[in-house]
């Protein structure tokens, strides 16, 4: 009989008994129903559940300040969680392929058990034969392709340490909730997941990402993972790395979440953590957006098929070993970085770019910032208005303000400031500067850059003839190509403007540009027509997205190749403009210009940069809830525009793409939280500016 689990509400009744299971619900109100009648079982008898044991309970007041020199995974530590999974593994029977990172995604041990690769295929859905059902972009690869096993475990890990924090616990299951098309997926008539379209981030081919050997953040060999199986890794309250599992030879989402599922990756993941698994006020089923509580795993300790607190050592396994990754890894262990260190390719600023700020800054192997505010490169295009290293500086700075005063959706403890990364680019790509706050998630370093890149594309006139000039994207899985080139027509004939994408007389936020990356416009109502950049329902799925995938594909199919230690090159640092032969028998770049050389984003926070009706850049923000990073984009442009005396600004109101009503449905530019300030009972903060 399957055991039910109760969720504490922790927003409504307090912390709950370390007993008490976490039931993730899709109907809220039902959830608090049965919560209260939970409770008060618990109350009297104590209540059945799940153990605890081995969840870091003890640090839950860190949010962002526990890290230091000693918060890291030492060698010894991975061995362990390293034994610990292989110990569940032979205790459910199954060949796994583990993979243990650090946070910044240092790969510090891959090991494989079993007497060879497991045969991996990528799909969302199968039909009767076993074959995918979709047949666009990476769905149906992996058949015949010896070692995806090792680059999925990897992806797995990075993305359980990327998307988690002191103040959130995310795992590659919170990730499978967040980027469907309906949140939560399966209810039909609802919007799409708040992170809709992370999961093509954090590539090999993009130029944030960095590549063995270099301090982080590291890039990832299948973007970021929304399969089960992916967790992060703790030591004393502090994320300090993630592991990934792949055993079951699927590579996914969860399309159904109204169950409960006993999967083994899952399962071998949650062994592998014992010890170093998230405390529990940080895991994401504490943590609510839109009414809807988060997912963290289907399983817990008491489900294991193993005791990992017995398993045997790591020196005494004899099933399987460590095995080398062509780019990420060779056959050994390594310790991890102590993140905030500059080893980690994150420091903090020490107040000197941003004094007062709190501000956290990237570096090289020598210490030095990698992206300090600077002017901009493309004066030659735009006759002398391009953007000022004084006006970066000021803009990255009211940026961090609106950051540091801003209330967190996706932090515990509640009240907690906002943590994100904030990039800058100009109209030809070229990056800025970049800057984070205390404790920002990994993943929104490459994403705000995506974000900032992709709001200056839309809003550029020489978008339409980028987009034409591209090679097909190969679907190796179906045997054919998308023209990219046809994107760019189909939003033409979406918006009825022949001008659209050519003239640069619409300002496109990321919000906007989602609006138009969805497979239902309206977002998420059934039976609606899809967005012009988005794949139609049917062909549309996590793994084929539409214009968001297809232009970075070729890329990223050369790097798997690569990575497999198959005859190919390694990618270079653009993700766009790669002809890839749909024989696979040649390799080259087409493309040299940084406009999205590390991908396009679909979901929002970001807006493009003007002074006067003139674009000259664009600013994006990830890290925290979407109408979060939508704020301090928009906000911090408009506050340093304030400062500057109106040099820079938002786009005028009446170029904005929400005065666009394509098919009499109006699109959006963005979305502020209603009353966002810790220190404020201020409300419509963004209205009329």
């Amino acid at each position: 009989m399957r055991k039910i689990r109760t969720h504490a509400l922790v927003d409504l009744y307090g912390k709950a008994g370390k007993k008490n299971k976490k039931l993730r619900s899709t109907a809220p109100l039902l959830l608090i129903l049965l919560s209260t009648v939970l409770l008060v079982f618990s109350g009297c008898g104590g209540g059945s559940g799940g153990s605890s044991v081995g969840t870091d309970t003890s640090p839950g007041e860190c949010s962002g300040g526990c890290a230091d020199t000693s918060t890291f995974l030492t060698v010894d530590d991975v061995q362990t969680v390293i034994a610990q999974a292989v110990a569940e593994a032979n205790a459910q029977g199954v060949a796994a392929s583990i993979a243990v990172v650090d946070r910044v995604g240092n790969v510090l041990a891959v090991y494989r058990t079993g007497t060879g690769p497991q045969q991996i295929l990528i799909a969302t859905q199968l039909d009767a034969s076993g074959a995918a059902v979709i047949d666009g972009g990476l769905e149906g690869v992996g058949a015949g392709l010896d070692g995806l096993d090792l680059l999925v475990a990897i992806a797995k890990a990075v993305t359980g340490a990327f998307l988690s924090s002191e103040g959130n616990a995310f795992t590659t299951r919170t990730a499978s909730q967040i980027v469907q098309e309906n949140f939560n997926p399966g209810e039909q008539n609802q919007p799409a997941g708040p992170l809709f379209g992370v999961q093509f981030s954090q590539f090999s081919c993009s130029d944030f990402s960095q590549s063995q050997g270099l301090p982080g953040p590291q890039r990832s060999p299948l973007g970021l993972s929304a399969d089960p199986g992916g967790l992060p890794l703790y030591k004393g309250g502090t994320a300090v790395g993630g592991i990934g599992v792949i055993a079951d030879g699927a590579y996914g989402v969860d399309k159904v979440i109204s169950d409960f599922d006993q999967n083994v990756d899952e399962l071998i993941a949650t062994a592998g953590s014992f010890g170093y698994s998230a405390p529990l006020e940080r895991r994401a089923d504490a943590i609510t957006i839109d009414g809807k509580t988060f997912r963290f795993s289907d399983v817990d300790f008491d489900d294991l098929a193993s005791d990992p607190a017995s398993a045997p050592g790591f020196t005494s396994l004899t099933d399987g070993g460590l095995v080398a990754v062509n780019g990420y890894t060779a056959a050994l262990v390594s310790a991890g970085t102590a993140f905030g260190e500059p080893a980690s390719g994150i420091r903090s600023d020490a107040d000197v770019n941003f004094p007062g700020r709190d501000a956290f800054v990237f570096v090289d192997g020598s210490n030095a910032l990698r992206y300090p505010p600077r002017a901009a490169t493309d004066g030659a295009i735009l006759g002398g208005i391009e953007l000022s290293q004084s006006e970066v500086r000021t803009l990255m700075d009211q940026a961090l303000a609106v950051a540091n005063r801003a209330r967190a959706q996706i932090r515990r403890p509640l009240g907690s400031s906002a943590r994100v990364t904030i990039s800058v680019v100009d109209t030809t790509g070229e990056i800025l500067g970049m800057v984070r706050t205390r404790d920002a998630p990994v993943f929104g370093a490459d994403v705000s850059l995506q974000k900032a890149r992709t709001a200056t594309f839309f809003s550029n006139r020489d978008a339409a003839a980028f987009l034409q000039s591209l090679p097909d994207a190969v679907y190796v899985g179906a045997g054919r190509v998308s023209r990219i080139g046809d994107y760019a027509t189909a939003v033409q004939t979406f918006l009825a403007n022949t001008n659209a994408l050519v003239t640069g007389e619409v300002a496109f936020s990321d919000r906007a540009g989602g609006n138009l990356s969805r497979p239902f416009y309206p977002d998420g109502i059934s039976g609606a027509i899809n967005g012009p950049l988005s794949k139609p329902q049917g062909e549309w799925s996590v793994f084929s997205t539409g214009l968001q995938l297809d232009l970075s594909l070729n890329a990223a199919l050369q790097h798997i190749l690569f990575a497999l230690g198959l005859p190919f090159p390694d990618v270079g640092e653009n993700c766009a403009g790669v002809f890839l032969a749909p024989d696979l028998s040649s390799v080259s770049a087409t493309v040299t210009d940084l406009t999205v050389a590390n991908g396009l984003q679909i979901f929002p926070g970001s807006v493009p940069i003007y002074r006067g009706g003139s674009l000259i850049g664009g600013i994006g923000v990830s890290g925290d809830g979407v109408d979060q990073d939508d704020m301090i984009a928009f906000l911090g442009l408009h506050n340093a525009g304030e400062t500057l005396g109106g040099a820079i600004n938002n786009a005028p109101p009446g170029i904005r793409a929400d005065q666009l009503t394509p098919h009499d449905v109006r699109l959006r530019y963005i979305q502020c939280p209603q009353a966002p300030f810790i220190d404020s009972d201020e409300t419509n903060v963004c209205e009329g500016k």
